[in-house]
């Protein structure tokens, strides 16, 4: 449903001060009229409210634009439009909500390493422990952040994810065409992208591909999980073994779809768990790793993403990259490749 273009005067608040969507003026008591920037053509606006509205539920958002209180040059809009450069949003009075017991109202800037950035990308080695963005009890995730290290970036959004507990390559577009065409490109399966992951247990085959379909739930204590269902989407791993260590083994995953915890449900539910899982692991082992029973304390999940090769979203070159293992992902293989040698001597 579009809108109708009009010439309009510059976008003001209603106390009259100019607003942008980097500086909305969006809240509890005025009206606020946000000029949309070249950056931000293409959106929808249903998640362009979402990102200036910081606080407000979806709930609520997508409510003001059905019952006409949101409009785009002056008229009523539905929540898929796609926004235009230059338009004239205009918000309604908004109460955004209170930040969670002890977070900062702003996030705390991070810039991790940085595998690669030109005019349209930015490509980061996430640290495990970081969420990729903020929301469900995490105040800031690693965008918010990065963010909050480079102020003076108009447009800078994920154009994937991570879990939490997942380090290596994660991709930000600096650009509303560059976003476009990496999203593109992962729903047409065309960027490759590889994990090393360490599982429980001796992995049998040298190269296994693995087709289980997976559906969302949401267990009784109210936390989203991922689980094999043959009415599910489908979902297909292919494994490489590349080393055995004992009782582990280490494996390349490399992702021909790019479904929810994928990899962790899919080696799980083959009885491989990844050393450190929080959500489908071993648990006694998971607390045995965090002891240092194999030789060196280890508290996370040990899942990377190593590689990732595409195709640049502008300029159409070729581009191929790589992270290294973590320190503590690293220092895990040498200390269980002792402990082998130890016990064989």
């Amino acid at each position: 449903m579009g809108a109708a273009r009009k010439t309009a005067k510059r976008p003001v608040n209603a106390d009259g001060a100019p607003a942008r969507a980097a500086d909305s003026g969006v809240g509890a008591d005025r009206v606020a009229h946000v000029q949309v920037g070249a950056e931000y053509a293409g959106q929808r606006l249903d998640n362009f409210l979402i990102r200036i509205a910081k606080g407000v539920p979806k709930s609520h958002v997508y409510r003001i634009v059905r019952s006409g209180e949101v409009r785009v040059n002056r008229g009523r809009v539905a929540a898929d439009y796609r926004l235009q450069a230059g338009d004239d949003v205009r918000v309604p009075p908004l109460r955004t909500g209170r930040p969670a017991s002890g977070a900062t109202r702003s996030a705390p800037p991070l810039m991790p390493p940085i595998l690669f950035e030109d005019e349209d990308l930015i490509v980061i080695d996430k640290p495990a422990g970081v969420a990729a963005h903020g929301g469900s009890g995490v105040a800031h995730g690693i965008i918010e952040r990065v963010r909050a290290a480079r102020p003076q970036q108009a447009f800078l959004e994920l154009a994937h994810r991570l879990d939490r507990e997942t380090s290596g390559i994660l991709m930000l577009a600096k650009t509303r065409r560059a976003l476009n065409s990496l999203h593109q490109q992962l729903r047409e399966g065309r960027i490759e992208k590889r994990y090393l992951l360490l599982v429980a247990g001796d992995w049998v085959n040298d190269r296994q591909h693995v087709r289980l379909a997976l559906t969302k739930f949401v267990n009784r204590a109210g936390e989203r999980r991922v689980a094999i269902d043959p009415e599910g989407m489908a979902s297909h791993t292919v494994f490489v073994l590349k080393q055995r260590f004992g009782d582990f083994s280490l494996l390349e995953a490399e992702l021909k779809t790019g479904r929810t915890h994928q990899i962790r449900v899919h080696v799980a539910h083959l009885g491989f768990p990844i050393a450190g899982d929080d959500k489908y692991g071993d648990f006694e082992l998971n607390r045995r790793l965090g002891r240092g029973e194999f030789g060196l304390r280890f508290g996370r999940m040990f899942l990377h993403a190593c590689s990732t090769r595409l195709t640049h979203p502008v300029s159409g070159e070729t581009l191929a990259l790589a992270s290294a293992l973590p320190e503590e992902c690293s220092g895990l293989l040498k200390a269980l490749a002792a402990r082998i040698h130890a016990t064989s001597v």
